[in-house]
């Protein structure tokens, strides 16, 4: 898959194109659904299947006091969205000239003029251009003006829950991890390097990983149940988020214990990424650190069960 990084980057000659443009923050079902019919499509007619997204996400320059955290960082979007099966990617860099661009330019300049657009798949909420002031039925128009087909989806949803972004964001904050999964198609995870200050050396002896600062979307404080990446070795695993109040003065971190441990090589920007796979518990006060220790081995023994369960079915 191409990644372009500014308009100017795509080839003169590089359409015809089937395009999406969203901000794919997840890059969940409905998402998924859309990607596939233009890459379907793409390949009958002889065309790219493109998806035209944004860095930043606009919300925090338009509304920079939201806190929008991103379920998926961009590195981890781009992944997602190149095993779609995507020819390529624009990443527009949104700043002030593109917020100002009217739904005009917007259709225009960028799918008429350098995508050379033959179809454009949104959601039935899609919206663009300065102030958002534009919408499928405006895309429609300027389609029938400029020469390419609008197709427009309807909300998707999956036992009666909408298959949105937003939602997800909200199942995740609830500690729902694998009701969020089912509606994202795949594990939500965190991807960072190890806590600093560790003293980590050559070979790496204890089975418990501190994840560095993480700046983006966390799920609700507790015990999980996953699988943990720490370079390109994968383990099961138990991770722990919050504050480990036991210990007295609350200090939040994100704490993996690895089930399946031998000595690995860590370095400080060695790759940890947990896939969070079902919720154990809430997090709680334990009245000494022995409790705390059966708690944990209750959970490990949770957790060594669910995954030969899975790799017995």
């Amino acid at each position: 898959m191409q990644v372009f990084h500014k308009l100017e980057d795509v080839p003169a000659n590089f359409g015809p194109t089937l395009v999406s443009i969203g901000n794919f923050d997840g890059v969940h079902r409905a998402h998924s659904h859309v990607l596939k019919e233009i890459v379907d499509r793409a390949r009958q007619q002889g065309a790219k299947a493109m998806a035209v997204t944004f860095e930043p996400h606009p919300v925090r320059i338009l509304k920079p006091d939201s806190g929008l955290k991103l379920i998926t960082p961009t590195p981890e979007k781009l992944r997602l969205l190149d095993a779609s099966g995507l020819d390529a990617v624009l990443l527009l860099a949104f700043g002030r000239d593109l917020s100002l661009m009217t739904p005009r330019q917007f259709a225009e300049k960028i799918l008429k003029k350098r995508l050379h657009a033959r179809e454009v798949h949104e959601g039935y909420n899609f919206h663009f251009g300065h102030k958002a002031a534009g919408n499928v039925d405006m895309l429609g128009e300027f389609g029938r003006e400029m020469g390419f087909e609008v197709k427009v989806y309807p909300e998707m949803k999956l036992r009666g829950e909408p298959v949105s972004s937003s939602h997800v964001r909200r199942l995740l904050s609830q500690g729902r991890i694998s009701r969020a999964r089912h509606l994202l198609g795949h594990p939500f995870s965190m991807l960072s390097t190890p806590g600093r200050g560790r003293g980590y050396g050559s070979k790496y002896t204890v089975p418990t990983i501190n994840l560095a600062r993480y700046e983006e979307f966390v799920p609700k404080d507790g015990v999980y149940i996953s699988r943990t990446r720490v370079g390109k070795e994968c383990f099961d695993s138990v991770t722990n988020v919050g504050g480990r109040p036991t210990f007295g003065t609350e200090s939040f971190a994100v704490e993996t214990h690895l089930l399946n441990f031998h000595p690995i090589e860590l370095a400080p920007d060695t790759e940890v990424e947990i896939y969070f796979l079902q919720h154990l518990r809430d997090e709680i006060r334990f009245p000494s650190i022995e409790a705390l220790r059966e708690q944990i081995a209750r959970d490990v023994h949770k957790a060594r069960r669910y995954f030969h369960l899975l790799k017995a079915a």
